[in-house]
């Protein structure tokens, strides 16, 4: 490796040269606010006669001694093509501007001293040479006129507009001096000494932070010769990148569907921060068929990761419609499940019927867990594990027999502790996709002739008690009844239904809401064509009874929606040792031990938990206390006595915590440290019976 100071303007203009950008590097992504940054740095230095240098980070390329086909070196760019690539679109701006301002030789030695080889063959001119999607968007600049657009979208068109727009002939001639002065460490490497990929992990890059996603890809493709590069990149990689995107709000999700699979393959969930390292952990690669096989299971996979994620491209209605709901549900924990399931149905192990329940059967123990507030963390292990539990010729049986077989917090709600909580669960003011995808399925269940309502202004929420109710409520109700619905029924699901009336109806009495006909546009709940507002055309008033009744009604329809599986099971027998993040709420709960990195507490107490498992993580890494929200969030603190703690415990000789808490706050203050430590898996309890 051989590193040096080097002016840009020299290195650009190195002869008879072609920066090459792999295809294994992430897309040109400089923004607007990067571009208006360089320039502003460019203009101040080119203004200020007492700066000889700007330094802009490093720039590093492999030489290799490889030459093109008519003779140019090409240096293969590893670190720096965003700054490479944005310099390039300066110096074209300067270029056009002095073909405009007729300066002709300007023009010349700007193309040919920065952009073009000037003896090379047409194809192969372009000093900077991009990855194919770039490459045109390049050329387009270089040699189209004012006016002329470009078909597609590029961020080197974009910026290229804006630098067209802010380089003018008040200034060119400082940003040119600004250019010169650019510095860089050029750093050269050798392929037969050196590790392109070590020395690329570990540099610290003044541009944008690569995702796990790119690291991956360049971790795939860098130790690979260009031929292989290019045919591995366009077989796998291209068709993973264009598969795993949210294509409704066009957001790239390869680190996401690569976490999903490492979950699916180690029975664990990388943090996301972890992905690379994993991915890196599991796969060593060593040979390119090795290489292959990784590629190929994720681009099998990817082709149902995208139809999870973007349920339009799923041809089948029925199917279509279940991924729409556990896309609206958030469902991404059973991703790496159902990528799997997905598969098997696409090869005909399972048919459409099994495939259609056994995204019902998800659903429904999601749901009804939502509804009883069971922790959303269980998900993520039940799932990671559940295609491990399907036997092929009992497919669809033995997933529902495993989720049915769970207890404690990771368990399947049963009909009765279900419709309790749904009667009693504030569902108004739970996230607007939960709440309307509620009552969608509500008002649509069996109903050849659905009502959309996402997405639908005219359909909103009514309360039938309403929010500010008219004076005249609590007349007809009378003032105990009145609060005792206000302050304990009126976000409930029985004082709940829809309405394209909603303003009209507003606060006004019930009989008033239910016959109202203004100017003959039948408003009112009587004329309404919706199931949840049948039954209102029966009742005379609305009161407690009314609303508990409408409650009922709606329970039984959801436990027909939301079904839990007939099938008779025989629950496993447990232990009831559970990770603390899948435990229950500890408030007025003994403990009968914990177990701690692999180690049995005799601890009964919530509080002697507490201080054991910070003494432990305190002697193990301290210094996490200190550069983490942890150490400000236990009042950590050398000097208990002037600190305002009002039960300083020592978790070790010169360290205090408050430990004067509720068992809840011990308990989220301690799962808190494990998230940041990254030791979630490490805590597991025993409750006292």
């Amino acid at each position: 490796m051989k590193a040096n100071e080097t002016k840009v303007d020299k290195f650009l203009a190195t002869n008879e040269t072609t920066f090459a950008i792999p295809v294994y590097q992430r897309n040109y992504d400089w923004t607007l606010f990067q571009c208006k940054q360089l320039l502003h740095d460019i203009i101040e230095t080119g203004k200020n006669d007492k700066t000889n240098a700007h330094f802009i980070g490093s720039i590093v390329y492999v030489h290799d001694d490889v030459y093109t086909a008519s003779g140019l070196t090409e240096l293969t760019i590893i670190d720096g093509q965003q700054r490479l690539t944005t310099i390039t679109l300066i110096y074209i701006s300067l270029y056009r501007l002095a073909k405009e301002l007729d300066n002709q030789m300007l023009v010349n030695r700007i193309q040919k001293t920065y952009l073009i080889n000037e003896f090379a063959p047409e194809e192969e001119k372009l000093k900077l040479k991009p990855t194919e999607n770039n490459k045109e968007a390049l050329r387009h600049i270089l040699n189209s006129t004012d006016g002329e657009e470009f078909k597609g979208y590029s961020k080197i068109i974009e910026n290229f507009d804006y630098f067209r727009s802010a380089i003018n002939a008040e200034n060119f001639e400082v940003i040119q001096r600004g250019l010169s002065k650019l510095i860089f460490v050029d750093i050269a490497l050798d392929r037969q000494k050196d590790n392109p990929q070590r020395i690329f992990e570990s540099l610290n890059s003044t541009g944008l932070e690569l995702s796990q996603a790119d690291l991956i890809r360049n971790y795939i493709l860098m130790g690979l010769s260009r031929t292989n590069q290019d045919r591995i990149y366009k077989s796998y990689w291209e068709v993973i990148e264009k598969n795993a995107k949210d294509e409704t709000l066009n957001k790239t999700r390869v680190s996401e569907f690569i976490r999903d699979y490492l979950t699916l393959k180690n029975k664990e969930i990388p943090n996301k921060g972890d992905v690379y390292a994993k991915f890196k952990e599991k796969y060593p690669t060593s040979t390119i068929d090795e290489l292959e096989l990784v590629l190929t299971e994720l681009k099998s996979l990817v082709k149902y990761y995208n139809k999870l994620t973007n349920p339009k491209n799923e041809p089948d209605k029925l199917i279509r419609i279940q991924l729409e709901y556990i896309n609206r549900l958030e469902i991404n924990v059973a991703f790496p499940f159902l990528m799997k399931v997905y598969e098997d149905f696409s090869n005909d192990i399972i048919d459409k019927a099994t495939f259609i329940s056994v995204l019902s059967t998800v659903q429904s123990f999601t749901f009804r867990r939502f509804i009883l507030g069971l922790p959303t963390n269980a998900l993520n292990k039940i799932f990671m594990g559940l295609y491990d539990k399907v036997e092929p010729n009992n497919y669809l049986f033995s997933i529902q027999k495993s989720l049915l077989q769970r207890s404690g917090v990771q368990r399947f709600p049963r009909n009765t502790e279900t419709i309790n909580a749904l009667k009693e669960k504030d569902v108004y003011n739970i996230k607007p996709k939960n709440r309307t995808y509620l009552l969608e399925r509500l008002e649509n269940f069996q109903n050849n002739e659905p009502v959309a309502i996402e997405g639908n202004s005219d359909i909103t929420i009514e309360h039938i008690f309403p929010q500010n109710p008219d004076a005249k409520w609590k007349i007809e109700l009378g003032a105990d009844e009145y609060n005792l619905i206000k302050e304990n029924y009126l976000n409930t699901i029985g004082n709940l239904t829809l309405s394209g009336n909603n303003g009209k109806l507003s606060n006004k009495p019930f009989l008033d809401k239910k016959v109202m006909n203004v100017d003959g546009k039948e408003q009112g709940y009587t004329f309404s064509r919706l199931w949840l507002n049948r039954d209102l055309k029966e009742k005379s008033k609305w009161d407690k009874t009314e609303i508990e009744e409408r409650a009922n009604t709606i329970s039984e329809r959801f436990i027909k929606i939301w079904e839990i599986p007939k099938i008779d099971i025989e629950l496993e027998a447990t232990n009831d040792e559970i990770n603390i993040f899948d435990a229950e709420d500890p408030k007025h709960k003994k403990l009968e031990y914990a177990i701690f990195f692999n180690q049995k507490l005799e601890v009964t107490q919530v509080a002697k938990l507490y201080i054991e498992v910070f003494k432990q993580l305190f002697d193990l890494q301290p210094e996490t206390f200190f550069t983490s929200e942890i150490g400000d969030r236990l009042s950590l603190t050398k000097t208990p006595e002037t600190s305002g703690l009002r039960q300083a415990v020592p978790i070790s000789e010169t360290y205090f915590i408050e430990a004067n808490i509720d068992n809840m706050g011990k308990f989220d203050r301690i799962k808190q440290a494990l998230t940041i430590f990254g030791f979630e898996d490490e805590l597991s309890i025993k409750y006292a019976d």
